[in-house]
């Protein structure tokens, strides 16, 4: 397994992630937008709405990041985070970068008091369901998801 060094971005980064959130966003079939990202990036970093974590290899080269957005659970009374983004190079896949954002982001949560740390992916991602119980996520089987779109 590769090495991977994690740290959290910055608004100097905003380069580097843009261009990562968007094909993040692809691999979900949006339509490439890297203005979008780089303007919704921005806007998190500026407005200290989420917190990035960004996975650098060997030759220095970010391959990869995750996006946790601060929420509150009222049930626990206590911050939580929601995971909303993991992504990791095609070429980067299978090094090991997708674990160790995942247990930066443990960290992290756990060196902040929050409470737990939640996400949703897609029923057919089976390759990220297999990294998140290998690592002792647990799937909600108690709870049902749902979503408005809100059109404008």
């Amino acid at each position: 397994m590769n090495s991977h060094r994690i740290r959290i971005a910055t608004l100097a980064d905003l380069e580097v992630v843009a261009p990562l959130f968007d094909a993040y966003r692809q691999f979900y079939e949006q339509a490439p937008d890297v203005a979008a990202a780089r303007h919704f990036i921005r806007d998190r970093l500026q407005r200290d709405e989420s917190v990035i974590l960004l996975t650098v290899n060997e030759a220095q080269e970010v391959i990869g990041f995750c996006q946790l957005y601060p929420l509150f659970c009222s049930i626990d009374a206590r911050p939580i985070y929601q995971l909303s983004d993991l992504y990791v190079t095609p070429e980067a896949r299978r090094s090991g970068a997708g674990r160790a954002l995942l247990l930066a982001a443990e960290h992290h949560a756990k060196s902040t008091g929050r409470a737990r740390l939640e996400l949703t992916t897609a029923r057919t991602n089976q390759t990220a369901q297999s990294l998140y119980e290998s690592l002792g996520w647990q799937r909600d089987e108690v709870y049902f998801a749902y979503a408005r779109r809100m059109e404008a």
